[in-house]
């Protein structure tokens, strides 16, 4: 006779959970993993890592999913190795190889100057396997039908880029980059590019995403970890939702006047004008959303809903079962 089957009983969960997102797994499906070990009613990730990469992942629950947009716009920060003499049809090692060329010896001189000419604003051509759109459609699908369309060149800036060889007996044929850069960077394509500049091609062969915004690989916690904790240790990793809105100038608002702003009402006050703001309840101290200020006027945008509230202060929210 089998045993019965126990169903996870949700429960609402407020907060963001900073992921090293394992080798392997697509970004949903260590999202979804999580989610059910934190027993989450509402969840979503800032942005995707492919199933080849690791590292950081932001994880949205709850409330913190209204300010998971913004986090979209972060910097990052890579750990890649570039595999030279090697191209392929992804620019990863989950690529059929298309051509393969001798590397050349190639001097610290000529690395330099090759680093010099991706730091900055520079141009690429978002990748056939990806999920930018066209017509509706992810890139990847077209190209798992063997359909290649035409894709608009995209403006990115590279903030820092350090390059190091890495050496297999006496040959060079890889090479180990760190690279700070915008939103909506390809790191295969930045790798494919600088195997070109180099004369012989290349493909990574890892990828790890060590920072994303405020948020670095030292503060997050895995899957494995997240597992062997009980339900309060898991709770604990938690981040509060204003974590997502670190640069946000401060406004506290009192009593009557926090009541009012939760209602989409404007305020006035004396503040200068300014594009971000997170908005706190002076008494108890809760984050109640993000707002603007034009003209002396508090003008929300995005805001916590009295329930929200409620159950982060710990009012009204009762513990649900595991129920067989």
């Amino acid at each position: 006779m089998n045993a019965p089957r126990t169903r996870v009983v949700r429960r609402p969960v407020h907060g963001v959970l900073l992921l090293d997102k394992p080798l392997g797994l697509s970004s949903n499906q260590a999202l979804q993993k999580a989610k059910w070990l934190l027993r989450a009613e509402k969840a979503g990730h800032t942005g995707t890592l492919d199933p080849l990469a690791s590292g950081v992942l932001p994880l949205c629950f709850g409330a913190a999913t209204k300010f998971s947009q913004g986090h979209l716009d972060a910097d990052k920060t890579y750990q890649a190795t570039l595999r030279l003499g090697v191209t392929t049809t992804t620019g990863d090692a989950e690529g059929q190889v298309v051509a393969e060329r001798p590397v050349p010896p190639l001097a610290p001189e000529q690395l330099e100057a090759v680093r010099q000419r991706f730091i900055g604003r520079i141009t690429q051509v978002p990748p056939m396997h990806s999920a930018l759109k066209k017509d509706g459609k992810a890139l990847y699908e077209y190209a798992r039908q063997g359909v290649e369309v035409e894709r608009a060149p995209r403006e990115v800036e590279i903030y820092e880029l350090n390059m190091a060889p890495t050496l297999a007996g006496q040959a060079l044929e890889a090479i180990d980059i760190v690279v700070k850069c915008s939103k909506g960077t390809y790191i295969r394509t930045l790798g494919e590019d600088i195997g070109g500049a180099l004369g012989c091609g290349g493909h990574l062969t890892a990828l790890r995403r060590t920072a994303t915004g405020p948020f670095d690989i030292a503060q997050c916690t895995t899957l494995d970890a997240l597992e062997a904790m009980d339900d309060d240790g898991r709770l604990r990793c938690l981040l509060p939702p204003e974590s997502l809105v670190p640069a946000h100038e401060h406004v506290v608002l009192a009593g009557e006047e926090a009541g009012r702003f939760l209602a989409g009402m404007r305020r006035r006050g004396p503040w200068p004008d300014r594009g971000d703001v997170a908005v706190f309840g002076e008494q108890p101290h809760l984050f109640l959303g993000t707002a603007h200020i034009k003209a002396g006027e508090l003008i929300p945008q995005r805001l916590l809903s009295p329930i929200e509230l409620r159950q982060m202060a710990g009012v009204d929210q009762h513990e649900k079962k595991v129920a067989p």
